[in-house]
């Protein structure tokens, strides 16, 4: 089994779900297609189970962050480790928490969060939307980032600065009147890294949830 899910994120990683057929992860194997049927019973549980094995990784790095001082470092870090593996791994994204009886670590990572933000003291109402609002925001932010760039991106014909910049000159071109908030973040939207908005935003967010539980 753990030669199966090796090789199944190995080929995720390098061609991407799309790729992932039982033909091409047996020849990868060195096995008859028959093989992989005696671990898994389908290609979905398969990319449950590889997701699982990623996230191992992330609960390893993110262990000694749970019981510090304070709990909103705690969430930070294991945000941003969460943020990095899936920008790291598109396709985890997909499945992150898809299936936790096939996700062990995905369970075990979520109560990590959910723990950290009990530490607050919010309602358990509360504390649900607060872990659903970081997971929401950490997955979809990495997911979103690492797409696939533009072919012409891959290619070299356009740099990714020159990519935004194209549609930077586009806004300038609208009605300021018609579309004051694009005009207003234009020159910050034309420069931005995209790590740096992710943490700038989750900052915000995690700044929320310590003025909800009243500060």
């Amino acid at each position: 089994m753990e030669a199966v899910i090796a090789e199944t994120v190995a080929l995720l990683d390098e061609a991407g779900e799309p790729a992932l057929t039982f033909r091409a992860l047996a020849a990868r194997l060195g096995g008859g297609v028959a093989s992989i049927y005696w671990y898994v019973s389908s290609k979905e549980e398969l990319l449950d189970r590889a997701s699982d094995h990623v996230l191992a990784e992330v609960l390893a790095a993110t262990e000694q962050y749970a019981g510090s001082e304070d709990p909103i470092d705690d969430l930070r870090a294991i945000g941003i480790a969460l943020f990095d593996a899936i920008v790291e791994r598109p396709w985890l994204g997909s499945y992150f928490m898809r299936n936790t009886d096939t996700q062990p670590n995905a369970l075990v990572l979520y109560e990590r969060i959910g723990q950290q933000v009990m530490r607050l003291g919010l309602s358990p109402r509360d504390t649900f939307h607060a872990v659903s609002a970081i997971l929401g925001f950490v997955v979809g932010i990495a997911a979103d980032l690492g797409q696939e760039p533009p072919q012409e991106v891959l290619d070299g014909k356009v740099s990714r600065d020159d990519y935004i910049a194209r549609f930077a000159d586009r806004w300038r071109e609208t009605d300021a009147e018609e579309f004051p908030f694009l005009h207003y973040v234009l020159d910050d939207f034309a420069g931005h890294d995209d790590t740096e908005q992710f943490r700038a935003g989750f900052e915000m967010l995690l700044a929320g949830i310590r003025l909800q539980a009243g500060g």
